[in-house]
């Protein structure tokens, strides 16, 4: 088999600099014998280019009438740099599309990533007890998705995105354990446990199919073992810090919702 010069091409080699780098510094810290304490970062919406890295989706793929947008918003006062997923969800169906039954969601997702000189390149979450997100959200009913290296290559782990405080920035924890594998919007049974060292790509959904306008911001998404102090101080919870994550971020009942 040839090798493309694509595929060798100057950011095929950093890429692959940089996941040498990786694999390099979790050798030198032992990370593989003790739980990491830094966060794992999955991705940023710091700068414009973070935008380029995501693709939004809706059912006017299907010829629906929803409409979703995924764009940067840069820093401003105390407001951080953040990507704003917003638009509108009509449950309108496609009139020259009757095999289209159903419609009114949104969605965004990270792109796959590129290959490396290691191979595809994929998050090793494992390490990690929690998925961590940044967020500001107008109180819809958004689900946070995960898409890993499975056997079904349309399998999504979907779990609730809970804000406890609708219109403010809060950070949210979800134990990887509580993601429910699903396929096409059904939940599948029996459940397996997701691969945690094969994660493709994250993002979020909308699919209450209440028509209307939604507004979910996004600060940035990443991997963690806790609850860090600086964390706790942007959430306005200090005394909080001292508390198990689990019981700080205790996920409520559908009837509290």
């Amino acid at each position: 088999m040839r090798v493309s010069p694509a595929l060798l091409g100057p950011g095929f080699l950093r890429r692959s600099v940089d996941e040498f780098k990786r694999y390099a510094g979790i050798a030198i810290r032992l990370e593989g014998l003790d739980r990491p304490t830094g966060p794992f970062r999955l991705i940023d919406f710091d700068k414009p280019e973070s935008i380029e890295a995501c693709k939004s989706m809706g059912d006017a793929d299907i010829g629906g009438f929803s409409r979703s947008h995924l764009d940067f918003i840069p820093a401003q006062g105390k407001e951080p740099a953040h990507a704003r997923f917003h638009g509108n969800i009509s449950i309108e169906l496609p009139p020259q599309r009757p095999e289209v039954q159903r419609s009114g969601y949104a969605g965004w997702r990270t792109l796959d990533r590129p290959f490396t000189i290691f191979g595809k390149s994929l998050w090793d979450i494992d390490p990690y007890l929690y998925l961590a997100m940044r967020i500001k959200s107008d109180g819809r009913k958004y689900f946070v998705n995960l898409q890993t290296e499975s056997i079904v290559y349309t399998d999504i782990h979907q779990h609730r995105l809970y804000a406890r405080r609708p219109g403010e920035w809060e950070t949210v924890l979800i134990k990887w354990h509580e993601f429910v594998r699903t396929n096409h919007g059904t939940v599948v049974e029996p459940q397996s446990e997701m691969m945690r060292q094969k994660v493709r790509t994250v993002g979020c959904s909308l699919i209450d199919r209440v028509v209307g306008d939604f507004d979910l911001r996004i600060e940035k998404v990443w991997a963690t073992n806790g609850l860090s102090e600086a964390d706790a101080r942007d959430d306005g919870r200090v005394e909080d810090f001292a508390k198990d994550p689990a019981e700080v971020y205790k996920v409520p009942k559908e009837s509290d919702n």
